[in-house]
């Protein structure tokens, strides 16, 4: 899979607001399926497992089996790969933009 294939699948990944509030959950720390489920109780179990398999296609969960129950973890290398590749960039290419203009209006 390519890079931009891959960077593709964050973006969709992060594209919806109940994967993002998974994400931010698991940031906190690992849960389980159940745990997800019962904080996110305006939606059902179906549509949980639906939002995590989409954050999994992307690397952004992990799961693991333990006995009956599936484990949920973050890995936020992808988002870190997301940050590298477009937000620092263009995050410098900004602040350098407003510093010229910064300099240009102090002149």
């Amino acid at each position: 899979m390519s890079n931009d294939d891959t960077d593709d699948l964050v973006f969709k990944a992060l594209g919806h607001r109940v994967r993002r509030r998974i994400l931010d959950l698991l940031k906190a720390e690992s849960r389980t399926t159940g745990m997800l489920c019962d904080l996110i109780p305006e939606i059902d179990r179906c549509t949980v497992m639906q939002h995590l398999r989409v954050l999994e296609e992307a690397g952004l969960v992990v799961a693991e089996k333990r006995g009956r129950e599936r484990w949920n973890h973050l890995d936020a290398l992808p988002v870190h790969a997301i940050h590298e590749r477009w937000i620092g960039p263009y995050a410098a290419y900004a602040a350098a933009m407003l510093s010229k203009l910064k300099h240009r209006v102090d002149a």
